[in-house]
This record gives structure tokens, C-alpha cells and sequence, in this order.
């Protein structure tokens, strides 16, 4: 009986912690994100995790992701041009960005 008192706070505090990251896969998968990029491997875009290296320790890595995400780019990860995403709004493209950045 002891250890079923103990079990719910630890079961709630693992939601309340994954909570953020699925609300952000959602948001990924709701602006077509997941379409060409995965977390850990290379799809038709880089994954999240090599965006986050690249980008690890610069100060406006937010602020730059942030755009390409609405703007679109090409020519950093190669020939193929990530297209521009006209429906994501800039608080959207930085929950993205730096839900992107924190992917280990």
C-alpha cells in the first residue's frame, strides 16, 4: 500500500514531463514538419538531433531556425531546399526551434 502512494506522484510527474515534448511532436506533425524530417536520422531533411549540434551554443540559433522554418532555405544541408511554411506563425516556428534545438 505504501509503494501505491509513492507510485502516482512519480507516474504524474513523468506526464507533466513529457507533456512539453509531445505537445511539440504534435505541433511538428500538425505543420508537415515530420513530412521530411525525423528526430535521430537523416530523411529527406537533416534530423532534429544533427540541427541541434550544428546549432549547439549560438546565442540566436532560435531566432535563425526560427526563420527558416517560415521562410524556407537551402544550400546549409545540401542541394535539396527546404521549402517555405507560410502557415507556421513566428510563435509557432519558435516552439519548433527550440523544441528542435533540445533534441539530444
Amino acid at each position: 500500500m505504501k509503494h501505491s502512494f509513492l507510485l502516482i506522484p512519480t507516474l504524474l510527474a513523468g506526464l507533466a514531463a513529457s507533456a512539453p515534448a509531445l505537445a511539440d511532436m504534435q505541433l511538428a506533425t500538425s505543420k508537415n514538419c515530420m513530412a521530411c524530417h525525423a528526430a535521430a536520422v537523416k530523411l529527406v531533411g537533416p534530423s532534429f538531433k544533427a540541427v541541434a549540434e550544428k546549432y549547439a551554443g549560438q546565442k540566436d540559433a532560435v531566432d535563425k531556425l526560427a526563420v527558416k522554418i517560415i521562410k524556407g532555405g537551402s544550400g546549409v544541408w545540401g542541394p535539396v531546399p527546404m521549402p517555405a511554411n507560410a502557415q507556421v506563425s513566428p510563435d509557432e516556428a519558435k516552439k519548433l526551434a527550440t523544441w528542435i534545438l533540445a533534441t539530444k
